[in-house]
């Protein structure tokens, strides 16, 4: 057999990243490969969801008012399971549960992290095998080491992130996530059962021709957003166009495409909702803080979304990530008069 020693996989990766701090306690790193591990036993039950009894709805609803999916359940337990019995998460913050989960036990309370999730994303297109994922986020406590976690360590801006990820469960399996040193992929190899490095250094180009929107809500949203899109559709070769919209209903697989190819992902408010959608922390910091280390731009239509200070744990925002130019572009629209738009 013939070994192929150019491959690197997650571990290897994490280690040699480690080794140019001299300082470093490997605390991240370890949290790194705790999420990698629970993802791959995640993945094993995505792969083979239509074989057992792990489709369709739970019968609950979550705190953000949801269907539960009995493959939600099962990806949280494993993020919690993994973490709480590792020795580099304090604690954690999901998507499906109310509140907080405080790892209190000597060994989590010295730990320096905390970790947020978005354990199963896209859930809703389970049943039709469609691409879904997992998203996460990783703060540094704030609060003392050696005690408890508390709700403070969670309400922190995105700029504090010192990490965020995002597993997709597709074709192939794919880990992202990013530092402040850079953004770099890994797809999982089912023959050695390790994710391996296969997107480094991943930089989002700085324009493309993708924009993905819901159509659907096309008339309850803004003037200025409608006129944005319509702007896409009518765009000229000359001026770099026509735009082409893709959408799947999968935030992880949406934003991945654009982040890979160029693009633009937007899910403004409705009147309906008027807050947003999207979770600030579970879904939006993350990529917010991925796209920006890989050059891109991330907003909620006013401000950064990095600088947003959070309020709740389950706080929703309207969301536009993507591409530096097209961002650029969608901001003079958004920040004109009604008149002018």
């Amino acid at each position: 057999m013939i070994i192929n020693r150019r491959v690197q996989t997650l571990d290897e990766f994490t280690i040699q990243q480690m080794r140019d701090f001299p300082h470093a306690t490997g605390e991240l790193s370890g949290l790194l490969r705790d999420i990698g591990l629970a993802s791959k036993r995640v993945n094993v039950e995505v792969n083979k969801a239509g074989l057992v009894d792990i489709l369709g709805d739970a019968g609950s609803i979550n705190v953000q008012g949801e269907e539960v999916k009995k493959l939600d359940i099962y990806a949280n337990n494993q993020f919690v399971g993994v973490l709480r019995h590792g020795i580099s998460c304090a604690g954690i913050g999901s998507e499906e549960l109310d509140d907080i989960l405080v790892f209190d036990d000597e060994i989590s309370n010295n730990s320096k992290y905390v970790c947020l999730f978005d354990p199963l994303d896209g859930s809703a297109n389970i049943d039709v095998n469609v691409s879904i994922g997992t998203i996460f986020s990783v703060f540094r406590r704030i609060t003392p080491v050696g005690t408890p976690v508390t709700i403070e360590d969670f309400l922190q801006k995105g700029i504090n992130q010192v990490a965020a990820g995002y597993v997709i469960y597709g074709s192939s399996t794919i880990l992202v996530y990013a530092t402040r040193r850079g953004v770099n992929g890994f797809t999982l190899d089912p023959s050695i059962g390790e994710f391996t490095l296969s997107h480094p250094d991943i930089k989002c180009p700085p324009s493309g021709k993708i924009y993905s929107v819901n159509h659907g809500n096309f008339f309850q949203y803004e003037d200025n957003i409608r006129k944005y899109i319509n702007v896409c559709q009518q765009k000229s070769v000359e001026e770099g166009g026509p735009y082409t919209q893709r959408y799947i209903g999968s935030m992880v697989s949406d934003v991945h495409r654009n982040l890979i190819k160029g693009g633009i992902f937007m899910y403004p408010a409705i009147k309906s909702k008027p807050g947003g959608k999207l979770r600030l922390l579970y879904e939006c910091n993350p990529f917010a803080f991925i796209v920006e280390v890989a050059g891109g731009k991330a907003t909620d239509g006013k401000q950064r979304i990095l600088e947003i200070q959070p309020t709740a744990v389950h706080e929703r925002t309207p969301f536009f990530v993507g591409s530096k130019l097209m961002m650029e572009e969608l901001e003079t629209y958004i920040n004109a008069a009604p008149a002018e738009a």
